[in-house]
């Protein structure tokens, strides 16, 4: 006996309740929460940069009646900033448009795409300015246990000693500087390997049965925040076989940034937000949309300008490969 098929009753439709998209959560990223961002107006400029020795000597002499106190002085040179525009953006053909079935909303879609491309491209550039080799006053290479590194990986639960490692950089950064670090940045995988670390959980077994978390690691090591970057990257060009990596790697980093900055006011990095992206309205980012007549298309345009600026080596202390 004839019966309808499926295939004759219902016809697949596109559902409108539910889309697949892999936008990392913005937590991941931490190049705009690490180092205090300075908006700029001007694209480029200078600020003025105090000697450190100057005010660390001491100078002061005794007073005799009637004579002059002894003199003294300080240096004072300029550094200069200068920040990129970076740019990207995404077509919506009108045909595309036009033929676009619900949920789509092209132009939603295409802030949300440029916009975690905004931040990836940023996430990257701050880990090659700051979370490398030869940047900063101090370096030291993690390896194994009786050579090859600077300290035993901390992945080695039995020889390493990563609480004297970071001790060993505050007091590095201290002893320098006469600023105690208060900022810890961790690649995921090296978080990983540490929060399970014997010698940090045996701090915390009598006071929580939960998981170490940042804020917890930041409280043990004293510092004021513990930043773990979790951001992803792909490695392959379009077309090739897709492939992933974390954006910080196996690294960490230790310093002192400033909070607030002003004049006078010492910190490992600040980064120089251009705002004449954004038509100076005081954003990071500027997204624009605009008609490509002869491409009969709109464009969506994102801008982002910056200049991770490293402002004092000596305030920060870099370990490179913490785990095998």
């Amino acid at each position: 006996m004839a019966q309808p098929t499926q295939s004759q009753v219902h016809l697949d439709a596109i559902l409108t309740n539910i889309s697949v998209a892999y936008i990392q959560n913005e937590a991941n990223f931490i190049a705009g929460r690490v180092f205090p961002t300075v908006q700029v107006e001007k694209q480029s400029d200078k600020y003025y940069v105090y000697t450190k020795n100057d005010w660390f000597r001491d100078e002061m002499q005794v007073r005799p009646d009637g004579t002059e106190s002894a003199g003294s002085g300080y240096g004072l040179s300029t550094a200069s900033y200068s920040a990129d525009v970076w740019g990207l953006h995404k077509d919506i053909g009108d045909q595309t448009r036009k033929n676009a079935d619900n949920p789509l909303n092209m132009d939603r879609d295409a802030v949300q795409f440029l916009t975690q491309r905004g931040l990836l491209r940023r996430e990257i550039q701050w880990v090659t300015d700051y979370f490398t080799t030869s940047v900063w006053g101090t370096d030291k290479t993690g390896g194994a246990n009786g050579g090859g590194g600077d300290f035993t990986y901390w992945s080695d639960y039995t020889n390493s000693d990563p609480i004297e490692d970071i001790e060993a950089g505050k007091e590095t950064v201290l002893g320098r500087t006469g600023f105690l670090p208060n900022t810890l940045v961790l690649g995921y995988q090296a978080f990983r390997k540490l929060k399970f670390h014997p010698d940090i959980k045996d701090n915390f077994k009598y006071t929580s049965a939960e998981n170490i978390t940042g804020p917890m690691m930041a409280s043990f090591f004293e510092v004021q925040n513990v930043y773990v970057a979790k951001a992803i990257k792909a490695t392959n060009t379009e077309g090739e076989t897709a492939a992933y990596s974390f954006t910080h790697g196996k690294n960490a980093w230790l310093g002192y940034v400033n909070p607030t900055p002003g004049l006078l006011a010492p910190s490992a990095g600040y980064v120089f937000s251009w705002t004449g992206v954004s038509g100076n309205m005081g954003a990071e980012a500027g997204i624009s949309r605009f008609r490509m007549d002869h491409l009969k298309a709109d464009r969506i345009e994102i801008e982002m300008a910056w200049d991770n600026k490293v402002v004092a080596t000596d305030l920060g202390y870099f370990f490179s490969g913490c785990v095998a």
